[in-house]
């Protein structure tokens, strides 16, 4: 039996409280701040360890100069995990130039939105370096010119390498360490095969690196962090940049496109026969 008062369906309205377009995540302005404040930190964190450190070093008296050498590389690796902690959930935690042409390479990461990150993060490397030059206005005597006449922390090879080495032992070491970074950061941040500790490894991984090639060029695999550098180094280190805006990119390329490649096929499994 059918019921005689039965009635035709009706269409399903739109709330006008609910539209289409409602946001499912942090804002493009949120997520460019995040990286602007997150190479602000880590440019800042290293730098000024570097900077600072280096005096007291050269001090009559004080700790040995070893101590700078592992202060920035741990400096740089605590940076990067407070800033993976604080600012990763909003931005991803990139701060760096060639780690987002890395994940875009890998396909994780939207070619058309690099350009805004890469903006905010040479904006964030460069402020950091002005606030180190600012307090260098008030600091002692002659350390603000020493620090600009040996480079204030540039990357460089020749005079500008702490070890001496030369331009080919600096192409090496940033393209080969910018692409194990990226490596590193690729598989810890993998959408299945991740872990929560990402942040920390992530800057673990950047303190070896550090450890590695600081004695070659001062470590860069970072093109934000190298510019921001050479705008206050003077002549040699600005015409040294060039390396370390490409290398690394080029590392971090070549490990992106490497990594989807080798890492992320995936194998079907056929179904069991009965």
């Amino acid at each position: 039996m059918s019921d005689p008062r039965s009635e035709k369906p009706v269409e399903p309205v739109e709330l006008a409280h609910t539209p289409d377009d409602a946001p499912v995540g942090p804002s493009t302005a949120a997520r460019l701040t995040a990286e602007f404040f997150g190479t602000f930190l880590l440019v800042f964190g290293l730098i000024g360890t570097a900077l600072f450190a280096s005096h007291l070093a050269d001090a009559a008296g004080a700790f040995a100069p070893g101590v700078v050498y592992v202060a920035a590389s741990f400096a740089v690796g605590l940076s990067v995990v407070l800033g993976a902690y604080a600012f990763g959930p909003i931005s991803g935690g990139h701060f760096n130039p060639a780690v987002t042409l890395g994940l875009a390479a890998a396909g994780r990461f939207p070619w058309r939105e690099i350009w805004g990150y890469l903006v905010a993060q040479v904006l964030g490397g460069v402020s950091a370096t002005s606030v180190l030059y600012l307090i260098g206005l008030s600091g002692p005597d002659g350390w603000l010119a020493e620090a600009q006449e040996t480079g204030f922390a540039s990357n460089g090879w020749g005079a500008l390498s702490p070890g001496g080495f030369g331009l080919p032992a600096a192409i090496i070491v940033e393209i080969v360490l910018t692409g194990l970074f990226l490596i590193v950061i690729l598989g810890v941040t993998h959408p299945s095969r991740g872990t929560p500790l990402a942040g920390l490894v992530i800057g673990l991984s950047l303190t070896l690196i550090h450890f590695i090639s600081i004695p070659v060029d001062n470590t860069s695999v970072n093109p934000a962090r190298s510019l921001a550098t050479a705008v206050y180094g003077g002549g040699e280190a600005l015409s040294q940049l060039w390396a370390f805006l490409v290398f690394p990119v080029v590392g971090a390329l070549v490990a992106g496109f490497l990594y989807r490649a080798l890492f992320d096929g995936t194998r079907r499994v056929r179904p069991a026969r009965r």
